[in-house]
């Protein structure tokens, strides 16, 4: 794994130059299920769903107290009233499921178009085709809305498929450079704090695994809830929290549904197949 890593900072500084017959998303998934593995011995693979509150056990008794009464329900409440007043629309476009039960299977490479559809981009695709106004792409209604259709998956396993496509292939590599290319004046990666430092602690923070971190998105975080209002004001989406990721290494963000983000979010989504769903969830 640390060839790995040190050939994908290589990529980096190459300039992003990309060679899709070398892509074998299944060995990179192998390789990446093994160093955590090795990093959390005995750690199972589900408890990864859980984040830091899988491989850390004084902050998993916190968390387990909050679960106890979790602060996110009022706002799943919300999202599942705004699913109820848009059902109809989701029917037409995600046919007999309604949206419901599909989130394992998303962001996905569609054939069709080229693209990389986000469960959050269909959602307001679907919208925008029905004469409704889109909602917006990182907090709030749609946040709150993605959290209970997200819940409805609870329990399935990640399922995403990278088709030996060259267009999905380059999405794919595209993704995997973000993620392993040093960014911002700290200079720092995705993987340098989720990969290599995992499990470490930064300030009061403990860095979480790269491993099953979008099995729980949307997240509510009291940090969030503080900024916000009303009962969705605690939810962000998970290009909110890549916004935020690059924020504090001091690098200028992308917009939320970027192709940058887009092509982030399948890569990383891909690392955590066999993961199951377990949304929304609570970090600190």
């Amino acid at each position: 794994m640390k060839k790995f890593i040190i050939a994908m900072t290589a990529l980096g500084l190459l300039g992003g130059a990309v060679a899709h017959a070398k892509t074998n998303p299944a060995q990179d998934l192998k390789e990446f299920r093994a160093y955590f593995f090795k990093k959390f011995p005995g750690v199972p693979l589900q408890e990864y769903a859980n984040g830091i509150y899988g491989v850390n056990e004084s902050r998993r008794v916190e968390w387990e107290a909050t679960m106890e009464f979790p602060p996110f329900e009022p706002g799943v409440d919300a999202g599942q009233d705004l699913y109820n007043k848009y059902s109809k629309h989701f029917r037409k476009c995600f046919g007999n499921s309604a949206g419901k039960g599909i989130r394992q299977n998303y962001p996905y490479f569609d054939s069709k178009s080229g693209d990389i559809v986000t469960l959050e981009g269909a959602i307001n695709d679907c919208l925008k085709k029905n004469g409704e106004k889109p909602l917006g792409w990182k907090k709030g209604k749609l946040a709150a809305l993605v959290a209970y259709m997200a819940s409805t998956s609870n329990g399935k396993a990640i399922n995403i498929n990278v088709p030996n496509d060259k267009r999905a292939l380059a999405w794919y590599e595209r993704g995997k450079h973000h993620f392993y290319s040093k960014r911002g004046q700290l200079n720092l990666s995705c993987a340098n704090c989720h990969v290599d430092s995992a499990g470490g602690q930064i300030r009061a923070n403990i860095l979480s695994p790269a491993l099953g971190h979008v099995s729980h998105f949307p997240v509510y975080r009291k940090k969030w809830e503080a900024r916000g209002s009303g009962v969705t004001g605690g939810f962000g989406t998970l290009h909110r929290r890549y916004g935020g990721c690059n924020k504090q290494v001091r690098a200028k963000p992308f917009k939320a549904q970027s192709d940058e983000y887009k092509a982030l979010e399948y890569f990383h989504t891909y690392m955590s197949n066999g993961i199951k769903v377990n949304a929304p969830g609570v970090r600190q």
